[in-house]
């Protein structure tokens, strides 16, 4: 079992933190290519798990996501302030909570050695480090599959939503697909990129 950091904004803490947000679409890196040249066979090093589709499972069978397997572990890197730092303990708010309660928005983590210093400015989630994370996840099912290919189920959980909030059914791929290209560029939704559907449970384990 591994521990890997990942990157998520504000409003999709907020969706974790309720309970509403399960799933995750990562680009894979590099895209593969289908070349007749190559007897459309994979050209690129590619990552990846297997899927449903029986020749997509055929050609990721034997290579790995970057992002991690079922049982694997990924600790939530978020916005955050340091309010306070000891010796020892730091007082941490965290960006997407800002606005609920005092209590409900800052945490007292213990850390072995606390360099940070007591700061008004945000620190981005990028810089986040492990001692810090308030949030930690369990992947427990990883698949590769084209960005289109999203069921609006998958829609759901990954905005953190319920079906009966997209009537017609159409303006959830709408929503998603303004979601996706307001974070890779316009463009990236017609691209149709391959990408990860990493699916996870919160479980305890964040800072304390």
């Amino acid at each position: 079992m591994k521990e890997r950091g990942m990157i998520f904004n504000s409003e999709m803490v907020r969706a974790i933190l309720d309970g509403r947000k399960t799933q995750t679409h990562r680009i894979v890196k590099p895209q593969p290519e289908l070349t007749k040249s190559s007897g459309f066979s994979w050209k690129g090093a590619v990552f990846g798990s297997g899927s449903d589709d029986h020749e997509t499972n055929r050609n990721f069978a034997h290579v790995k996501c970057p992002h991690g397997k079922p049982g694997d572990r990924i600790w939530v890197r978020e916005a955050f302030r340091v309010m306070g730092c000891a010796t020892d303990v730091a007082r941490l708010m965290y960006k997407a909570s800002e606005r609920n309660s005092f209590t409900e928005s800052t945490r007292t983590v213990s850390v072995g050695e606390c360099t940070k210093q007591p700061s008004q400015n945000w620190t981005p989630s990028i810089h986040m480090p492990r001692w810090a994370s308030r949030i930690l996840l369990e992947i427990t099912d990883v698949r590769v599959e084209r960005l289109q290919a999203i069921t609006l189920g998958d829609i759901c959980k990954e905005i953190g939503c319920g079906l009966y909030d997209f009537r017609p059914a159409t303006y959830g791929f709408q929503v998603w697909e303004e979601l996706w290209e307001s974070i890779y560029g316009e463009g990236s939704w017609t691209a149709d990129p391959w990408v990860w559907v990493i699916e996870f449970k919160r479980i305890e384990g964040g800072a304390e």
